[in-house]
């Protein structure tokens, strides 16, 4: 948490709902409004070079991004409602969560797994599906 300022993360929108006609230029233009950005990517299918439907807005400063997000989420963008957000790479986030929720994840661990052998023995089963119901609850 004491490095939020240099951390890219905080700074790089994720921005999903694209219109087709939306490219780079209009995905910045979009967006600069709130500030000064460092990039605009849009990941390309390769088959056909189209868009995948969201891209990613980097903004130079973090009060922007939040004004952006703001402002942005669920507002229409040729005639798409848009989705913005903080951009999570999945790594950064599970070494967190690790970190400071050590006894969360263990429990929630147990569950899924308890979880994934309830389906399992529900389908062979079906018999003691009720008994197998209180279990979970």
């Amino acid at each position: 948490a004491e490095y939020m300022g240099d951390n890219p993360e905080k700074r790089t929108l994720y921005v999903g709902g694209l219109a087709d006609e939306v490219d780079e230029e209009k995905l910045r233009g979009a967006f600069i409004p709130f500030g000064d950005l460092v990039s605009v990517n849009l990941p390309r299918d390769m088959a056909n070079q189209k868009h995948r439907g969201f891209g990613f807005v980097e903004f130079e400063e973090i009060g922007d991004a939040k004004a952006a997000i703001e402002n942005m989420n669920d507002s229409e963008l040729f005639g798409r409602v848009l989705k913005v957000n903080l951009s999570k790479p999945m790594k950064d986030v599970n070494s967190k969560a690790v970190w400071h929720h050590d006894d969360y994840l263990v429990s929630r661990h147990g569950e899924e797994d308890e979880g994934e052998n309830k389906n399992e023995n529900k389908n062979e089963e079906n018999g003691h599906a009720n008994k197998k119901q209180k279990i979970g609850t």
